[in-house]
């Protein structure tokens, strides 16, 4: 009777092992989400600068200037005003790693 309860609970066991196992999204992919609406999905385009494979350094220098900028100049100002500095280097890291070359329109 042991045995015809034992495989249940192990199998139960495996499949909360393995349902833990599942990566987690990328770090900086859902804060990115907000950049597709003009520089497309993953920042691939098409829309304003492709923003894939950028360097990452560059972003985040580009997002923070704008979010620094003693004056608000555009929609991109506003958007940087609305993360935090973690949260820029986050979605500098994320749209860097995505595949493209990183040019412009």
């Amino acid at each position: 009777m042991q045995h015809k309860l034992f495989l249940p609970i192990a199998l139960a066991l495996g499949l909360a092992v393995a349902g833990s196992a599942i990566a987690a999204p990328p770090a900086g992919r859902l804060l990115a989400s907000q950049c597709a609406q003009c520089h497309g999905t993953n920042g691939n385009g098409p829309g304003f600068d492709e923003l894939a494979g950028k360097s990452a350094r560059e972003l985040r220098d580009e997002l923070l200037e704008m979010k620094y900028r003693g004056r608000v100049e555009g929609i991109m100002d506003r958007q940087a005003h609305g993360y935090n500095d973690a949260q820029i280097q986050l979605i500098a890291d994320y749209l860097s790693a995505q595949p493209g070359g990183g040019g412009g329109d």
